[in-house]
């Protein structure tokens, strides 16, 4: 049979951009940052390349990171980069347009749906389906959402935390909180400024975060990591040692917001879901829920089961692509969330 076409599933994150194609899984996970020359607003770098670029370009280039806290916030830089993406996956002479399911945030705006949907139009989609991205996940991980029962997933991005508990192929209850892997980096560059006097740039915030970051204090071990910055007193190179300890002080605030957003939709869980829940537990994916100790925080706060899902980074690509051959789930999840709404 002859194929006209793809079907890509993108999962279009505020950190990176995953994409995955129909018959061939992951064939792309990138940061989501594109290097422009102001001069002639021509793209430099996409990706890679781009993050590479990051605190280190000359004058007339800018490093531009075009999505913020799960949204558009430069429209035609995300769709320069969408066109970038989709061509790289699908190879520079496709002769058909693909199909392509996006993941966004479920607290988006109709504005933000029909600026993400415009994008991939403009990148070369033929048809662009949206799905929320705690639905996706759930998909991804491996989770029966269509079975009359409970699921609970937490999913932690680059810009957003998405929980949700799910039913019959929808979103029953569910939360966004623009807090995720960006908001945890800045609050270590803020933290290394007020109590070392030391300027860090963002990505070696994001390797301290990996390195060492951690959401559960009460541990015995309490390694540490030098980190390299500038002295703000000197305006010198620096070198410091930082402990877990002073790592999960910096980003307890970020991983409180996390941990109330999930308590909260808990307790607007219908009993019988909630029943549910209690049996199969919370599952984390996005790449928030490989922080060190996350699982067991909220298996101390919830009192509920808290598993990692096994590729927790890919499971909102997967499950863009598991979506897009399952429409009709997803339009019937739709219409009966309609009803509800009524």
């Amino acid at each position: 049979m002859f194929n006209f076409g793809e079907d890509i599933g993108i999962d279009l994150g505020t950190a990176s951009v995953l994409v995955y194609v129909k018959n061939k899984g992951i064939v792309l996970n990138e940061p989501s940052v594109v290097a422009l020359d102001t001069n002639t607003n021509r793209v430099i770098a996409v990706g890679g390349e781009a993050w590479a670029m990051l605190g280190r370009t000359p004058g007339n280039i800018r490093a531009i990171r075009p999505m913020k806290e799960g949204v558009i916030a430069d429209y035609e830089v995300t769709e320069k980069m969408l066109r970038y993406f989709i061509g790289k996956a699908m190879g520079r002479h496709m002769f058909f347009k693909p199909r392509v399911m996006v993941g966004i945030p479920s607290g988006v705006t109709s504005v933000e749906e029909r600026a993400v949907k415009q994008a991939a139009i403009a990148a070369g989609a033929k048809q662009c389906f949206l799905i929320e991205e705690p639905l996706a996940a759930a998909l991804g991980a491996g989770l029966d959402i269509a079975a009359p029962a409970g699921s609970m997933v937490v999913d932690i991005g680059g810009g957003t935390t998405d929980i949700a508990v799910l039913s019959l192929g929808g979103i029953v209850i569910s939360k966004s909180v623009r807090v995720g892997g960006d908001k945890l980096d800045e609050s270590l560059v803020r933290y290394m400024r007020r109590y070392h006097n030391l300027m860090i740039g963002e990505r070696t915030a994001e390797e301290l975060k990996q390195e060492i970051g951690s959401a559960w204090p009460n541990e015995q071990e309490n390694c540490s990591v030098d980190i390299r910055g500038r002295d703000l007193v000197s305006g010198l190179p620096k070198t410091i040692t930082v402990t877990r300890e002073e790592a999960h002080e910096a980003m307890k605030e970020q991983i409180d917001t996390i941990v109330a957003a999930t308590k909260e939709v808990l307790e607007r869980t219908p009993p019988e879901l909630a029943a549910d829940i209690m049996d199969k537990g919370i599952v984390l994916t996005g790449g928030g829920a490989l922080l060190h100790g996350l699982d067991i925080r909220l298996l101390h706060e919830t009192q509920l089961p808290v598993h990692v899902a096994d590729n927790p980074i890919q499971c909102v690509a997967m499950g863009t692509a598991k979506a897009l051959t399952n429409l009709d789930l997803l339009e019937s999840a739709r219409s009966f969330k309609r009803q509800s709404k009524a």
